[in-house]
């Protein structure tokens, strides 16, 4: 959701300007005497209503002065990691600004696409952008890339400034690296990994999601035991949880109440197979006469992996009536 704040008359024009250049969820708020025609009103004490809205959007554009915006949010401000993009616009729409999470908000990508909307001029302060070098947290966001360290990307920003920065990476790079990246070694630099290693001096390491997991566990295995059974096959592979994206069983296992439970915290998407479905998977697995007595398939957990993905990477472990494989989906790194 994007919510919208107006003060006057002309700064609703604007406001409606700005909504319909956006997608998705619109929420348009004024002073209480111009309410009215779908905008709502800003009620007295106002305060509560900015923390609401800080909290449950994507983004709050303040059709005013900055400072308007500024004293609206700053009560509520918390964290880049998890603040929403704020951007002030003027009334009369001559700029567009970019105040708070420019990066991982997307508070730049926004003000410039309201900019390009409404004619206006776009204003990105954010020391990457305006020197015209990379922004590792805005590129990471727009990859779809989790962050390992917030500290190192700090560190990262700060080195970008100063020079080039080296990077590596385990999956095909396509593109040319943008200013402030070059291939190399030492010092603070970018490892884009699903691994939980740190080649550099200090490392920033980017996550794609690109691991699925297999898992087979006997019935009645409670959530905890898949949880210790996952956590410690990705730890003795050296593979960061935040690079899980699915896991896959076997369709026996659908109403399994532990195995949902573990991946509705997680926040994992599971998805269940046929005995035959699984049999259909080539490769060489680690076979089972009793799992295939009671499932029709000698192997669940490593075929479970591979149906989305294309490398084994973590063969089958077992510990404590679970069974845990993980393989990897083939994955490109793309500049420009």
């Amino acid at each position: 959701m994007i919510t919208l704040f107006a003060y006057s008359r002309k700064g609703m024009e604007t406001a409606r300007r700005i909504g319909g250049a956006l997608s998705g969820e619109l929420r348009f708020y004024t002073a209480e005497r111009l309410a009215g025609d779908g905008f709502l009103p800003i009620p007295k004490p106002s305060a509560p209503l900015y923390g609401e809205a800080f909290g449950a959007s994507e983004a709050l554009v303040f059709v005013s002065s900055c400072g308007i915006a500024v004293r609206s949010v700053a009560p509520f401000v918390k964290s880049k990691t998890t603040d929403p993009a704020v951007i002030a616009v003027d009334e009369t729409g001559r700029f567009a600004v970019s105040l708070l999470s420019g990066h991982l908000g997307g508070a730049n990508a926004l003000a410039e696409r309201i900019a390009e909307a409404i004619g206006a001029v776009p204003v990105i302060t954010t020391a990457t952008d305006s020197n015209g070098r990379f922004s590792v947290d805005s590129w990471a966001k727009a990859q779809g890339l989790a962050i390992s360290d917030m500290e190192a990307a700090k560190a990262v920003s700060a080195a970008v400034l100063e020079g080039d920065v080296p990077i590596r990476s385990d999956f095909p790079v396509t593109g040319e690296l943008p200013a402030g990246l070059r291939y190399g070694e030492g010092g603070t630099g970018v490892y884009i990994t699903y691994r939980t290693a740190e080649p550099f001096d200090r490392t920033l390491r980017l996550i794609p999601k690109c691991v699925v997991l297999g898992i087979g566990c006997r019935r009645g295995t409670p959530k905890d035991a898949i949880a210790s059974a996952v956590g410690a096959a990705l730890s003795e592979n050296g593979i960061d949880p935040r690079a899980v994206r699915s896991a896959a069983s076997i369709d026996l296992k659908k109403d399994e109440a532990g195995l949902l439970e573990y991946c509705r915290e997680k926040g994992v998407p599971v998805d269940f197979y046929s005995a035959a479905e699984l049999n259909a998977v080539r490769g060489d697995f680690t076979p089972s006469e009793f799992v295939k007595s009671v499932t029709g398939v000698d192997n669940v957990c490593e075929r479970a992996a591979l149906i989305g993905a294309d490398e084994l990477i973590i063969g089958k472990t077992a510990a404590n009536g679970v069974t845990v494989a993980a393989a990897l989906i083939k994955t490109e790194v793309r500049f420009g």
